[in-house]
């Protein structure tokens, strides 16, 4: 009789995922690696389809040599049959049972059938999602998310327009504007919320980071080269336009986050590429009960859940970019491996990597602090009729309304007398901005499914077989 060898399920092939999957399959797991994505990669590493004939693929992703290295080890394990690789296998609920674990994907684009894989431990590698703040005029065609913009050029090879202003906060926006400026794109502005000053208060924790401060000083000598105008200290007020968008209004924030009277501009673009940070997905995490440390999903020293035969790894488990994730997914890789077939794991085995996590998540929390060192009054420039949740359509005024009115005092009441959260994305695109507006506390809601599933697939049967690595 075959020796039964344990199967650990890593959901997600970006950075955490691939670095977990090929952690675990090289101690002698067998890997089962679901993704959404056609190719592995995942949004950081995200290749253009080989149909499309690119001429240089190889000058979009990041960190080119640390995307091959990470190809080359899938594919020998895959060459090996260690590792089962599910693309394009969209996962909306993981089942936790006292025999272990079963996912269920659905799958293709169409996502009418359903796939299940019977696992003895999860690992989640769910990445993370842009967070998105309403303002008047952002429903009109042509204003995308940072990334968004990021993915039509890596994974379509195309520009989301010819003239773009690139506006909001984070890191995010340096390589969307420097990405559309070398594509092609006039970048009419980079429009961040964030000031110098913010900046250089956390001076000396960068010395702690120089691979940061490198990026940083490549991203802006790109800027330079392209002449792309940085409006510090700056927010976009509306956007303008009317089959789509045509131009913006852009104003100086004061110390208060308050637009400064006599600043407002108008900048012509058919683009507005708008970014507000990210947020972890913990969706399937919210199904298993794993616990949650605020946004993101709770991890020990070994990216282990407080749900026994779950880790966690990358995103999910805080925003902290794709070094970091490649670090905790090695971990959580490794001591899988070790859990799942009955030996002691030994953390001197990822002891660099434990000091890298250490090291960036550090340097994260700097970078992020200096991002929010001055909130801006956003909800202040919110009309009434702007559209909050466009699933249902659901404006500013309706939630002030069911707040001050109908005395509604948290989020899940508001969206009960309002409908905001109730339309196709359950809120996953608009609770921050219902949020917002209302005034509420944004808590993380607990989904059972984590994405629209067919009623056909949740009333089949269960599938006869799963897909599963050869014994």
């Amino acid at each position: 009789m075959a020796e039964h060898r344990p199967v650990l399920a890593v959901i997600g092939a970006g950075p955490a995922g691939l670095a977990a999957a090929l952690a675990a399959a090289a101690r002698g797991m067998r890997v089962v690696l679901i993704d959404s994505g056609v190719e592995a990669g995942g949004q950081f590493y995200r290749q253009p389809p080989h149909g499309l004939g690119a001429r240089r693929p190889q000058a979009l992703p990041h960190q080119r040599r640390t995307w091959e290295r990470l190809r080359a080890g899938l594919d020998t394990h895959l060459a090996a049959e260690r590792v089962v690789h599910l693309s394009d296998r969209h996962v909306w609920c993981v089942e936790g049972e006292s025999t272990g674990f079963t996912v269920h994907a659905l799958i293709g684009p169409e996502q009418q059938e359903s796939v299940a894989v019977r696992a003895d431990g999860v690992l989640l590698a769910t990445g993370g999602y842009e967070k998105v703040l309403p303002f008047p005029g952002w429903t009109l065609p042509g204003v995308v998310t940072a990334g968004g913009a990021q993915a039509l050029l890596k994974g379509g090879l195309v520009l989301p327009g010819r003239k773009a202003v690139v506006a909001g906060t984070g890191p995010l926006l340096l390589p969307v504007a420097t990405g559309l400026a070398a594509a092609g794109a006039q970048v009419a502005a980079l429009v961040e919320s964030a000031g110098p000053s913010d900046f250089v208060r956390h001076s000396r924790a960068w010395a702690a980071v120089p691979a940061k401060l490198a990026e940083g000083m490549v991203h802006a000598t790109r800027l330079l080269r392209h002449r792309v105008p940085v409006m510090v200290r700056h927010a976009v007020l509306e956007a303008h336009g009317t089959e789509r968008v045509e131009s913006v209004t852009v104003a100086a924030l004061d110390a208060e986050g308050r637009p400064v009277p006599g600043t407002q501009r108008r900048l012509t673009c058919d683009t507005l590429a708008v970014g507000h940070g990210m947020l972890p997905h913990t969706d399937l995490a919210d199904g298993l009960g794993c616990r949650l440390d605020g946004p993101r999903v709770y991890a020990d020293d070994e990216q282990r859940t407080d749900v026994p035969g779950v880790w966690a790894a990358g995103e999910a488990t805080g925003i902290g970019g794709a070094a970091l994730s490649l670090a905790e997914g090695h971990i959580a890789g490794r001591s899988a491996a070790a859990r799942l077939t009955g030996t002691v794991p030994d953390p001197r085995e990822w002891a660099p990597a434990a000091r890298a996590r250490t090291r960036l998540r550090s340097s994260f929390a700097t970078l992020d602090a200096a991002y929010a060192a001055r909130p801006v009054r956003w909800t202040e420039q919110v009309t009434d009729e702007t559209v909050v949740c466009r699933c249902e359509e659901v404006t500013a005024g309706a939630v002030r309304e069911a707040v001050d009115t109908l005395g509604a005092g948290d989020l899940r009441t508001v969206k009960l007398l309002t409908r905001a959260g109730m339309g196709w994305c359950q809120g996953r695109v608009c609770e921050p901005g219902v949020a917002g507006v209302a005034g509420c506390e944004l808590m993380p809601a607990r989904r059972l499914l984590a994405r629209p599933v067919p009623l056909g697939v949740l009333a089949a049967p269960p599938p006869d077989h799963t897909a599963t690595p050869s014994q």
